[in-house]
């Protein structure tokens, strides 16, 4: 990675190469003089063991710039966003390079109301942080760190209060939670203790010395399902179901019990499922009342497409980024949303990809339909959707894309992000990733192998 990646909500680097003690100071603090707002700003970071260091770093540049700071740890992003809340701050820095390998570290921004910075404040920040727009206080005005003393509590009761907590604690579900040494077991062990779940845990401690591959793909949770398959008791699964979280704990990847993967796609798909049928049941003349929205993103599979249409519910498809579905979702009113490689967003919860959010829900679907979780997936619409990538010069993805376009200028093609082409039956996206030197191809067909022939026609016209 030869340059540092960096977008409106943030940047990633390697650290001690591209991402430097200078250059996490001078981003906070282009970043509070961007903030008009009055308050402290709290920061977080997940298991990643630079992640101590670059959190002095950012302290002392807050502080430096006349800004107070509290000081939560290690913690899961989402619940950067809720402590943001409680504590009235400013915004918040979470210092996380989420499923990038260990070499990597970041800073994800947050405005006051615990969400990811949008486009445009992100923009005004980056733009300071491009110019050196910002400045350092005397002495007498300096901020101060204080540190939180609990920084799980409030994450946990309204995780709890957003399902049935009594109906899934009477199931005793047994639980495999795949931490992966990550920031997830923090918050994780908790909520699935408060259920009454018998919770075993891979990687609890969060020290950031990753089991496998961080991001929760089939193949790098491989490994994870063969723990399940060696365990199984005769014809009976040991766990009713296996949750694998990201290191810092807003995407969540299914296994079942048996050790098949049930995938990134399918956390999403499952929780809007139980979450529209639950409305759906709930209201008293759901024919007559105005359509529930939810928002997932161009990437997402059509299987939430399928599920809204089921219970009369308006989707709509943002770009990739969280900041851009919660922009949609706030526009729209969304009951839901989230993005599929594993990330629900509950606005009960708070505007932030979550993935306790989406195991307190999948248990709470198990425990009202007495379902098991692979029963429950079995039953949704099918598609196969394929994910390759490519190492790739993020300068010449436009260039990639205009040539791709041209090639199959007779379908229909959408710009909004990256190159959506639509086969009618299937689709195929190309994007330059915002956290990673490579270039995304994802194609949804009804089966895999019209999938894999899409993926393969692009990649020989890219080629």
């Amino acid at each position: 990675m030869s340059e540092l990646i960096i977008s409106v909500a943030g940047l990633r680097g390697v650290v001690g190469e591209t991402l430097t003690p200078d250059v996490a100071m001078r981003y906070a603090a282009a970043f509070s003089a961007a903030v008009k707002e009055a308050g402290p700003f709290v920061i977080t970071r997940d298991s990643r063991p630079s992640g101590a260091m670059l959190a002095d770093a950012i302290h002392a540049a807050l502080n430096a710039s006349g800004r107070d700071t509290i000081d939560a740890g290690i913690a899961a992003t989402p619940t950067t966003g809720i402590l943001i809340r409680q504590y009235h701050a400013a915004g918040g820095i979470q210092i996380s390079a989420s499923h990038n390998p260990g070499e990597y570290n970041g800073m994800k921004l947050f405005t006051a109301e615990g969400r990811v910075i949008p486009k445009q404040p992100g923009s005004s920040v980056l733009e300071a942080y491009k110019l050196n727009q910002f400045h350092w206080v005397r002495f007498g005005g300096l901020g101060t760190k204080t540190v939180c003393s609990d920084s799980t509590a409030a994450h946990l009761q309204a995780v709890l209060q957003s399902v049935d907590a009594a109906a899934v604690a009477a199931r005793k579900f047994k639980v495999l939670l795949d931490a992966n040494h990550g920031a997830g077991a923090v918050l994780g062990v908790k909520v699935l203790k408060a259920l009454n779940c018998g919770v075993t845990v891979l990687g609890e401690e969060p020290n950031g010395q990753f089991l496998h591959t961080p991001e929760p793909t089939a193949d790098n949770l491989a490994g994870v399902s063969t723990v399940a398959q060696k365990e199984l008791q005769g014809q009976k699964a040991k766990y009713d179901v296996i949750f694998c979280q990201d290191p810092d704990a807003d995407r969540l990847a299914i296994i079942d019990g048996n050790g098949r993967y049930i995938g990134e796609e399918y956390t999403l798909a499952l929780c809007l499922e139980h979450v529209l049928a639950k409305r759906h049941k709930e209201a008293a003349n759901p024919s007559g009342s105005a359509p529930s929205a939810v928002v997932i993103n161009c990437a997402t599979s059509r299987m939430s497409e399928d599920i809204a249409a089921g219970y009369g519910a308006k989707i709509y498809r943002s770009a990739v980024g969280e900041a851009n579905v919660v922009d949609l979702m706030l526009a729209k009113q969304a009951v839901f949303g989230g993005e599929g490689n594993g990330g629900p967003i509950n606005p009960a919860v708070g505007y932030v990809r979550d993935s306790f959010v989406g195991m307190a829900l999948i248990l709470d679907m198990m425990a009202k339909t007495g379902k098991s979780v692979a029963e429950l997936a079995d039953s949704l619409p099918k598609y196969a959707l394929v994910k390759r990538k490519t190492t790739v010069e993020l300068a010449k993805v436009p260039a990639m894309l205009d040539k791709a376009a041209a090639a199959f200028k007779t379908l229909p093609c959408d710009r909004m992000d990256g190159l959506r082409i639509d086969h009618g039956d299937a689709w195929v996206l190309l994007r330059g990733s915002n956290t990673e030197p490579i270039i995304r191809i994802f194609a949804e067909a009804p089966t895999a192998e019209r999938a894999n022939k899409l993926c393969d026609e692009i990649e020989n016209v890219l080629h």
